[in-house]
């Protein structure tokens, strides 16, 4: 089976930054897309970044010009965000798409998702 493991959330003010990082484990053989998602209560999950396995990425809008995303390593993914606003409170999640050992196929992985809150 595959796990992604997410840290790095956290309370931080606005104006200030954080880093958040997840890891997959487990029988990976490949992985295309990773992301990062946000949940806030009464709306959708909706996309924050991604970034392909040719580097190539992607933002929501309200993250460009204030977050990057990187792979680390073949089975890391980690998304910096600076210059936070409370409108970026909510849960964020991470996702990959993975083909695991012995599988043709890729599949999609969510992680437990990870806290954010930022005060006014």
């Amino acid at each position: 089976q595959v796990q992604l493991v997410e840290s790095g959330g956290g309370l931080v003010q606005t104006g200030g930054s954080l880093r958040l990082r997840c890891a997959a484990s487990g029988r990976v053989r490949l992985i295309n897309d990773m992301g990062w998602y946000r949940e806030v209560p009464g709306k959708q999950r909706e996309k924050v970044a991604i970034i392909s396995r040719d580097g190539s990425t992607s933002f929501g809008d309200s993250a460009k010009g204030r977050f990057t995303i990187s792979r680390e390593n073949q089975n890391t993914v980690t998304l910096f965000m600076n210059n936070l606003k409370p409108e970026d409170t909510g849960v964020y999640f991470c996702n990959m798409e993975v083909k695991r050992e012995g599988t043709l196929h890729f599949s999609n992985y969510w992680g437990q998702g990870t806290h954010v809150t930022i005060s006014s």
